[in-house]
């Protein structure tokens, strides 16, 4: 789980567009995420039967301290909350036009504890990345296998005494992936259930050892990726 999801389930309060709030040092990340997810419910377009459009160019406006204060998370947050964007889209039935994007800008009219999401819609060609989180740093998946153990020659290593020094392997084709155990010692799970090979959807958690990988899927635009 990313460092929203232990906090998002308790948040009670809807966001739309800007707020403000009393007796509070600044803007927290659950509150953006929850600020996202509204703003692509109010702007999400049928466009027909099977498809309602939503933003996909986000910019969150923040005073100038909440800025510098969550500027220093990094891509950590960024990537957590392109992640919230996503699956709120998927559970939600939405499309894209175009790759994501997300960032942050300050704004000297805002004040500490007041955000704003400005959106718009952008086409463009897509290439779906395929990529892991371990501990905190994230590894892109290529095309092919993708061995995954504590070995010096696993294509991503990991430092724990619990797993095989090749314990599992990744294959990604470009659109879908699946995960096998390589015969570990103490085998492989994929959302709690052991395994030897299965296929992965978006958001998918996969223990090795005491290691928890954490697969997901990004959209960017064609040439960035």
């Amino acid at each position: 789980m990313g460092f929203l999801d232990s906090i998002e389930r308790g948040l009670e309060k809807a966001v739309n567009g800007a707020f403000a709030k009393t007796f509070r040092s600044g803007v927290e990340p659950v509150e953006i995420a929850s600020a996202l997810k509204r703003e692509l419910d109010t702007n999400a377009s049928v466009v027909s039967r099977d498809r309602i459009l939503v933003p996909n160019r986000l910019t969150v406006r923040l005073a100038p301290a909440d800025f510098e204060r969550l500027r220093r998370l990094g891509d950590a947050l960024l990537d957590e909350l392109t992640g919230t964007v996503q699956a709120h889209a998927r559970q939600s039935g939405y499309s894209f036009a175009g790759a994501i994007d997300l960032g942050l800008e300050p704004d000297d009219g805002k004040t500490t504890g007041m955000l704003e999401i400005v959106s718009g819609t952008e086409a463009g060609e897509v290439v779906w990345t395929a990529v892991v989180d371990i501990k905190g740093k994230r590894h892109a998946l290529r095309r092919g296998r993708t061995v995954i153990g504590r070995g010096s020659d696993a294509d991503i290593t990991v430092d724990d005494a619990g797993a095989s020094r090749k314990h599992a392997e990744i294959v990604w084709d470009g659109t879908r992936a699946q995960v096998s155990d390589l015969g570990s010692t103490n085998g492989t799970t994929l959302n709690g259930r052991a395994l030897s090979s299965a296929l992965l959807e978006p958001d998918s958690i996969i223990d090795i050892g005491a290691t928890r990988i954490v697969y997901r899927v990004l959209a960017q635009p064609k040439g960035r990726a």
